[in-house]
C-alpha cells in the first residue's frame, strides 16, 4: 500500500513538471487515516513537498468534489470515485491502494456472534437488543452498504429500530457505541 500512495503522489508531480518542493492538497476518506498519518511524513521527507490534508468520509469528499473545492490528490471510495470520474469531477489516473471489509464488534468477553451464513446474520440481528454503526448522512460508505445488506436480509425495519448511529470519522467511531455500552453488537470498516 505505501508504494502506491506514494507513487501517485509522485506521478502527480511528476506529470506538473515541478522540480521545487510543492504544495500537495489531498482529500482523503477517513478509512485510510491510520495510513495516512505514517505515510505523509515519509513522503514529506523523501520529496521535500508538502501535503495538506483533509478527512471526511468517501460521501462527504464527493460532496465536497461535487461543490467545487479542488484538491490534488483523492483517496476516496470506489464507488464515490466511479460516479466522480462519470461526471468529470475527478480526471487524471486511478490507482487502487486498498481494500476494505466490514467487521462486526462486541464488547470485549461477550461471545462471537454468529455470521457463518446469510441466515445466522439474520439471526444475530434479529437477536441483538442493539446495532451500532456509522450514520448514512454522514457519507460512509460502511452504513449505506448495511443499509443494503439489511433490506436484501428483510430485516431493515427491526434492525432501524434497534440501531445506534455513530457520527464517524475520527472523532466518532463505532466503537465507541460498544464500549458504551450503547450497542451490543456493531458494524465497522476493517482493512483486508
Amino acid at each position: 500500500m505505501r508504494k502506491i500512495v506514494i507513487a501517485s503522489a509522485a506521478a502527480l508531480l511528476a506529470a506538473s513538471g515541478s522540480v521545487q518542493a510543492a504544495e500537495i492538497k489531498a482529500l482523503i476518506t477517513t478509512a485510510m487515516d491510520a495510513a495516512v498519518v505514517v505515510l505523509v511524513p515519509q513522503f514529506e521527507k523523501a520529496s521535500g513537498h508538502k501535503v495538506n490534508f483533509s478527512y471526511d468520509p468517501s460521501g462527504g469528499l464527493a460532496r465536497r468534489l461535487r461543490g467545487g473545492e479542488f484538491a490534488d490528490m483523492i483517496l476516496v471510495a470506489s464507488p464515490e470515485l466511479d460516479k466522480l470520474i462519470a461526471e468529470g469531477k475527478v480526471v487524471g489516473s486511478r490507482i487502487d491502494v486498498s481494500r476494505t471489509g466490514i467487521g462486526i464488534a462486541v464488547k470485549k468477553g461477550a461471545p462471537k456472534p454468529d455470521v457463518s451464513s446469510p441466515e445466522a446474520l439474520k439471526r444475530t440481528l434479529l437477536a441483538a437488543k442493539s446495532v451500532g454503526h456509522t450514520a448514512p448522512a454522514g457519507g460512509g460508505i460502511t452504513a449505506l452498504h448495511l443499509l443494503r445488506t439489511f433490506e436484501k436480509l428483510g430485516v431493515a425495519q427491526e434492525v432501524a429500530a434497534k440501531t445506534k448511529l455513530a457520527a464517524g470519522g475520527p472523532n466518532g467511531r463505532v466503537s465507541t457505541l460498544i464500549v458504551s455500552g450503547e450497542a451490543e453488537i456493531a458494524f465497522s470498516r476493517s482493512p483486508n
